[in-house]
C-alpha cells in the first residue's frame, strides 16, 4: 500500500511541477503583451471547458480541464488582408474611428475559408478605436520579445532546478572514503571473488585501511577526490606513501606500498579501452585495491550552464532525429522491441517515471526527490528547445514569421521601396494544422507506447 501511495505521489509531484511550469511560460508571453500595451482577452492554463476563472482588469484568468498545454489570447494575432489593413491606415490617419475586419472574400478551398475564419476571430478580439493595441502592430522586436518570453521562462525555471539538483542535493559520485579494501592481489582477467590459497595480500589490507576510512592525504598532498587519489597511487608503484585517514573521528597515518600490477585501461567515462581486435587494454600502475564509497557531493554554480546545455543539445539531437526515434518507438510499441532510455516520450511515460522513481523504498528521500526536480528541469528544457522549432502554431514559427517581415522591412527601406506591411501569418495556417495534426498522431504515438512498452527508470 505504501509503494503504491508513493508512486501516486511522484506522479502528482511531477504532474503538479509541469502545470506551474505551464502557467509560467504563458506569464513569460504575458507579461512582455502587457508591457508593450497588447491587450491581453484571455490567460489560461490547459485546454477544453473552463473548470475556473476570474476576470482582472481587462484579462480574464483561468484554468481549464485538459492542463496538457496553455495559451494567452493576445488582440490582433493575424493582420486583416492587405486591402483592408490600407483602408484601416487611412481612416486611423483620418481621424475616424476603424474597425478592424477579417475581410472575408469569396473563396472555395478549405484552407481559404480556414484562413479568413481565422481573420475574423482575430478582428473581433480587436475594439474599435484599439487597433493599435494589437500584436500584429508591434515592432518585430518586441513581437520577438513576447514569443520568446515563454521558452525563456522555461530555462530559467531549468536553471532555478538544476541549481537545487547540484548546488543544494549534489550528484552521486566517488567520495575520498574508503568503501572496500581487497584482501588480496589478483590478476586484472580474474573473476574470482575470494582470495586463493597463497594469494598476495593486497597493499591496502597489508597497511590496515578499512572500510569507512576517509583519506585525508598521501605523502603530503591533500586528497580532495577519489581521481586525485587513484592518479598519485598509480605512478607510485613500490614507493612507501604515508596515507593520513580519517577513521570515526580520529587521525591515523598508515604506510602504504602500491604494488606495480596491470589493470584495464579505463576513458573518462569509466567504460573499457580496446584495441582494434576488440580486446581490453591494461596499463602497469600502482595497485593498493580499495574502492570507492559513492554519495552525494555538491558542485559548484559554475557546473549549473554547462548541465543545462548539455541537456539542450540533446533534446535538441533529439529533434533533429525525431523520425527515426519515432519509427524506434513504432517497433517497440507493435512489435515487443525494446524502447530506446534516451528516446521520447510521452506525459504518460514521464509520469510512469516519477511514480517509480518515487517508490523506490531503497533510495533515501533525498535521492529520490533530487531525481523528481531533475527530471522536472529536464523537462523545462525539452518545453524550450521544442518552443524553439520554427514552425506554427509553436513559438518559434510566430518568432520565424517576425524575423522574416523584419528582413522584407528592412530591404525595402534599403532599396527605398514602399513598405510590405506586416507579414500574413494567417497564410500559415494551412501550415499549422498540419503541424498540429502531426503533434496529435506523436502523441497518441507515444502514450500508446508508454502504456504497453515504458521506459524503465
Amino acid at each position: 500500500m505504501e509503494t503504491v501511495l508513493l508512486y501516486v505521489i511522484g506522479i502528482l509531484v511531477v504532474a503538479v511541477g509541469l502545470v506551474v511550469s505551464i502557467g509560467l511560460h504563458e506569464i513569460g508571453h504575458l507579461l512582455p503583451a502587457k508591457a508593450f500595451g497588447v491587450k491581453v482577452g484571455q490567460y489560461m492554463i490547459g485546454f477544453g471547458p473552463t473548470l475556473w476563472s476570474r476576470v482582472r482588469g481587462e484579462t480574464e484568468y483561468g484554468i481549464k480541464a485538459i492542463p496538457l498545454g496553455g495559451y494567452i489570447s493576445m488582440a490582433g494575432m493575424f493582420p486583416p488582408q492587405k486591402t483592408l489593413l490600407v483602408a484601416e491606415d487611412a481612416l486611423e490617419s483620418s481621424g475616424a474611428p476603424a474597425r478592424a475586419s477579417g475581410g472575408r472574400t469569396s473563396t472555395t478551398s478549405l484552407f481559404g475559408t480556414l484562413t479568413q475564419d481565422a481573420r475574423e476571430a482575430s478582428a473581433e478580439t480587436v475594439d474599435p478605436g484599439e487597433e493599435g493595441r494589437t500584436f500584429y502592430r508591434l515592432a518585430v522586436p518586441k513581437r520577438i520579445a513576447i514569443m520568446l518570453g515563454g521558452p525563456v521562462m522555461n530555462l530559467l525555471i531549468a536553471i532555478v532546478l538544476y541549481s537545487v539538483v547540484l548546488c543544494g542535493f549534489g550528484t552521486q559520485q566517488e567520495t575520498t572514503t574508503v568503501d572496500t579494501v581487497s584482501q588480496c592481489v589478483l590478476p586484472a582477467s580474474s573473476t574470482s571473488t575470494t582470495c586463493p590459497t597463497g594469494a598476495t595480500p593486497s597493499p591496502g589490507a597489508a597497511a590496515g585501511l578499512r572500510s569507512g576510512d576517509r583519506i585525508v592525504s598521501i605523502d603530503g598532498t591533500k586528497v580532495t577526490s577519489w581521481d586525485q587519489s587513484t592518479s598519485i597511487i598509480q605512478k607510485a608503484p613500490g614507493k612507501t606513501l604515508d596515507m593520513v585517514v580519517e577513521r570515526k573521528g580520529v587521525t591515523t597515518t598508515l604506510k602504504v606500498t602500491p604494488l606495480l600490477t596491470k589493470r584495464y585501461k579505463v576513458d573518462a567515462s569509466g567504460n573499457y579501452v580496446t584495441n582494434a581486435a576488440g580486446k581490453k587494454e591494461t596499463d602497469e600502475v600502482g595497485f593498493v585495491g580499495i574502492g570507492a564509497a559513492y554519495g552525494r557531493v555538491q558542485q559548484p554554480a559554475t557546473d549549473v550552464l554547462p548541465t543545462v546545455w548539455t541537456n539542450v543539445t540533446t533534446v535538441g539531437n533529439l529533434i533533429i532525429h525525431l523520425p527515426e526515434r519515432l519509427v524506434g518507438v513504432a517497433q517497440a510499441a507493435f512489435g515487443g522491441g525494446t524502447r530506446d532510455p534516451n528516446g521520447p516520450v510521452s506525459v504518460v511515460g514521464v509520469g510512469k517515471l516519477a511514480g517509480q522513481v518515487a517508490s523506490t523504498t531503497s533510495a533515501s528521500i533525498g535521492d529520490r526527490l533530487s531525481v523528481l526536480i531533475g527530471l522536472l528541469a529536464s523537462l523545462n528544457v525539452a518545453l524550450f528547445v521544442f518552443n524553439l522549432v520554427p514552425l506554427m502554431p509553436l513559438d518559434g514559427g510566430h518568432v520565424a514569421g517576425a524575423i522574416i517581415e523584419g528582413v522584407r522591412r528592412f530591404f525595402a527601406k534599403l532599396f527605398k521601396r514602399r513598405d510590405p506591411g506586416p507579414i500574413d501569418i494567417a497564410k500559415a495556417l494551412p501550415l499549422t494544422f498540419a503541424v498540429s495534426a502531426v503533434l496529435m498522431v506523436m502523441s497518441a504515438l507515444l502514450i500508446y507506447a508508454d502504456f504497453v512498452n515504458p521506459i524503465a527508470s
